[in-house]
């Protein structure tokens, strides 16, 4: 009998020769970074799938309609749930032939163990996950189209906080009056258990403000994919890019294609590698957007390499305005992942005293140690001030 898995790769590897029918000149490398991409963001979402796919695979916007009526062909639901048990077969049909191993037994025994050598290599020696510690700006164009795929596929979920609205529960310390006095006896006469409530739980907001200044160049163009994939799956996210002025990207970011996102933001943006002004931008958003973007209690992420060629004493002013309207601030510094690095920059040393964590934000790694840290229910504040 067929398993699901079987299908599954039946149908990955239909789907990949279906591209080549349709002229995406799919190599049999980009259907290695297919089941790279597919071993990476996991199988638990079609989307995330089909966006993992697309990245791999479209390179002009005429493409995507097209590469979308492919995909629901071969893929549903349930076949992307079972697309994880046959991976490792789809693998190894497109992995280049090898030499036999001296003393590799034969028959059923040999082929299982070449099935979890197939596997490690998948899972250890993938394009993407091969440069999870390679440096952004040391990446060739293929090299970081494939990161960049890994990016902007990342699953995640950002932290819970207690709302000020109350839902009904059954324990807790919160009596709900209105409820237990209505039950207050059964039909017949029985007592009937108290009510309770408890807060509803909410997604902490998240702003990030993004530097496109002409030394974060490769690093602007990464991290804004990594960007898109939270504004895509999250509502409470608004985005703004700055070289020398602010401007608000939230709109642009929420477009399901993370290529035709990030061109729509190129243009929109008219100081794409320009200079940086990192107090007057952060100076312009609390003036124009922070009561309107910042309610909730959000999270502030910073993403900028910290070299500033404006008055660092406006930049300190300006961080600590906006420290004082936000939950935390967060700053992902690239070169922060360079050893020996001290926060020395001008601009990066006077936005110290306001910074909550600085974290490196150089590899795809690093990515996922900023997750880990908006997953959390951290709430504790000036970690950094200590680095």
């Amino acid at each position: 009998m067929t398993g699901t898995g079987d299908v599954a790769a039946a149908n990955l590897v239909g789907f990949v020769r279906s591209l080549r029918s349709a002229g995406f000149g799919v190599s049999p490398e980009t259907t290695r970074r297919l089941v790279d991409a597919a071993r990476l963001v996991g199988m638990h979402r079609s989307e995330d799938v089909r966006e993992a796919f697309r990245a791999v695979v479209v390179t002009r916007q005429s493409q995507s309609a097209h590469f979308d009526e492919l995909f629901d062909q071969f893929f549903s639901g349930d076949v992307v749930m079972t697309l994880d048990d046959g991976i490792e077969r789809v693998a190894r049909r497109t992995r280049p032939h090898r030499a036999p191993r001296i003393g590799a037994t034969s028959g059923t025994e040999a082929d299982g163990a070449e099935d979890r050598d197939d596997a490690l290599d998948v899972v250890g020696g993938s394009d993407a996950e091969r440069f999870m510690d390679v440096d952004f700006a040391e990446l060739s164009d293929e090299e970081a189209a494939s990161v960049a795929a890994l990016l902007a596929a990342m699953t995640w979920k950002p932290a819970s906080v207690r709302s000020r609205r109350w839902r009904p529960a059954s324990s807790g310390s919160v009596l709900d009056l209105r409820r237990t006095m209505r039950r207050m006896t059964g039909p017949n006469g029985d007592l009937m258990p108290l009510a309770f409530l408890e807060r509803r739980p909410r997604q902490r907001p998240l702003i990030v403000l993004a530097d496109i200044s002409g030394s974060m160049d490769r690093y602007s163009e990464m991290l804004l994919h990594f960007v898109h994939g939270a504004q895509y799956r999250f509502g409470t996210v608004e985005s703004f890019v700055f070289a020398t002025r602010l401007t608000r990207i939230t709109r642009q970011l929420r477009r399901r294609n993370s290529t035709d996102a990030l061109a729509r933001v190129a243009r929109t943006v008219r100081d794409w590698s320009g200079g940086t002004r990192i107090g007057e931008a952060i100076g312009a958003f609390n003036r124009n957007w922070s009561r309107r973007v910042g309610g909730g209690g959000p999270i502030t992420l910073i993403i900028s390499d910290g070299w500033d060629t404006g008055d660092p004493r406006l930049l300190a002013r300006e961080m600590g305005r906006l420290a004082r309207s936000v939950h935390k601030v967060i700053w992902l510094n690239p070169l922060a992942g360079h050893v020996g690095y001290t926060p020395q920059a001008r601009g990066m040393a006077a936005a110290m005293p306001f910074v909550d964590d600085l974290l490196a934000g150089g590899t795809a790694r690093n990515l996922v140690d900023l997750i880990e840290l908006l997953q959390s229910a951290s709430v504790g504040r000036r970690s950094a001030a200590s680095l």
